[in-house]
């Protein structure tokens, strides 16, 4: 790989992790300012209406899969990259400054959730365009290793989120961050956003989008009707996020406050596995990634459903029981290898799937609305589920659904070898795309 083409993945791959930061420390921090935006009462009830905020967010991420999706296409990579990070910069400052429910009423919840419905936008489109971006701007041997730095992005910005906690627990009183202290990584979050805003506005497009740029149908590009010719490809798509999205976001997001609120850890040492499982995670990712260029994307995607439908149960109530810090860590990280091997590749696995001019909206729209009908309430299910006197029905809930996309990646076939210049295009009227794509 030249230089230009890291030079593409460390400029997209920093815009990815502040995005990443802002839509996570919301989840890290949950804990502390649930009681700033609602009625005192039940602790479990309160996080249960932060998380419902937190799974709006997910069911905007389908509008902003189409809407910067469709500015992907059309006008290109670098725009949709810049227009993301703009949204998310203004999410994060409404959070920051959104009055306490002592100060008025409801109407702090509300800036929340508009707050949270801009972050849903930037975030659907955001995960398409870096994936698109980051495999394009890639050599084709190494689209796996490439691409793979998205989820080390979007993990860094958690373990930047994260190590902000941890420093804020260790500095402040537990009332100064129930207060007032739980703004501050919104703070840090928005002035990220503003720097990486001017690094974006400064990147380079990639070849692949600009050798298309002269390509007939320039008007379909990125639209629905163009998108239909590869429903079967968008379909795709949604299966195979099914497994993947809950196991991340149960691993990750909904990890500290399982450890806290059921595993009896308290918040510091929740912090601090999810922290360090988080850390050897990100740099795991690389190394799977370019393994998938060696052996195909297919064995890692098998490899990750077959575990995660029969060690999910077992971890899981492990980790209910484990009682401190290093038995906590060691299943954190067993489940976070297992996941691997789909967190490493879905990016390129979904962008190799589409041609040029459609790529973009085909990974953002179909995995937006996986995720928003999956990830984003697997926090609200686990919750449900807790409150509800049956916790271990979230754990079979997320081995079925990882089942479920175990039998696609059976049956699905490999696109390591797919040429992203050539990925052909159905003639007006075809029902699916030309086998080599699928």
């Amino acid at each position: 790989m030249g230089r230009e083409q890291w030079k593409k993945i460390l400029v997209g791959s920093a815009g990815n992790m502040v995005e990443w930061f802002d839509w996570f420390v919301y989840a890290s921090f949950a804990t502390y300012f649930a009681g700033a935006f609602f009625p005192d009462g039940n602790p479990t009830a309160q996080l249960m209406n932060t998380a419902g905020i937190f799974a709006v967010g997910f069911f905007m991420r389908p509008v902003g899969g189409w809407l910067l999706g469709r500015v992907g296409d059309r006008k290109g990579r670098k725009a949709a990259l810049t227009l993301t990070v703009t949204l998310m910069s203004a999410s994060a400052v409404l959070i920051a400054i959104a009055p306490t429910y002592a100060v008025a009423g409801y109407g702090g919840a509300v800036v929340l959730l508009v707050a949270r419905l801009l972050q849903g936008l930037s975030v659907g489109g955001e995960y398409a365009a870096s994936a698109t971006y980051l495999t394009e701007a890639s050599d084709p041997s190494r689209r796996g290793f490439a691409s793979s730095f998205q989820y080390v992005s979007m993990t860094a910005g958690q373990i930047v989120g994260l190590g902000l906690q941890i420093v804020l627990q260790r500095t402040m009183s537990d009332g100064a961050l129930h207060s007032w202290g739980w703004r501050i990584p919104f703070i840090v979050g928005a002035l990220g956003a503003a720097v990486i805003f001017y690094l974006r506005r400064n990147m380079l497009e990639t070849d692949v989008y600009e050798e298309s740029a002269d390509d007939a149908g320039a008007d379909q590009k990125g639209t629905i009707k163009a998108l239909w010719a590869h429903r079967r490809e968008a379909f795709l798509v949604m299966a195979l996020t099914m497994g993947g999205t809950v196991a991340y976001y149960t691993y990750t997001t909904y990890l500290t406050k399982y450890l806290s609120n059921s595993a009896g850890l308290s918040k510091e040492t929740a912090t601090l596995v999810s922290f360090c499982a988080l850390i050897v995670f990100a740099c795991i990712q690389p190394l799977a990634g370019r393994l998938s260029d060696r052996i195909g994307r297919r064995p890692l995607l098998i490899t990750f459903a077959v575990g995660s439908t029969f060690l999910t149960v077992p971890i899981m109530t492990m980790l209910k029981h484990a009682g401190s810090f290093w038995p906590a860590l060691g299943l954190a990280l067993l489940a976070l290898v297992v996941v691997t091997g789909y967190t490493s590749i879905n990016a390129c696995v979904k962008a190799e799937l589409f041609p040029t001019g459609i790529r973009a909206l085909g990974v953002a729209l179909p995995y937006a609305i996986a995720n928003a009908l999956f990830g984003g309430t697997a926090e609200y299910v686990a919750l449900w589920f807790k409150d509800a006197g049956a916790e271990s029905g979230f754990y079979w809930y997320v081995a079925g659904c990882a089942a479920v996309s175990l039998i696609v990646y059976l049956t699905m076939r490999e696109t390591r070898d797919i040429d992203l210049n050539r990925v052909a295009v159905p003639a007006p009227g075809a029902a699916q795309r030309p086998a080599e794509a699928v």
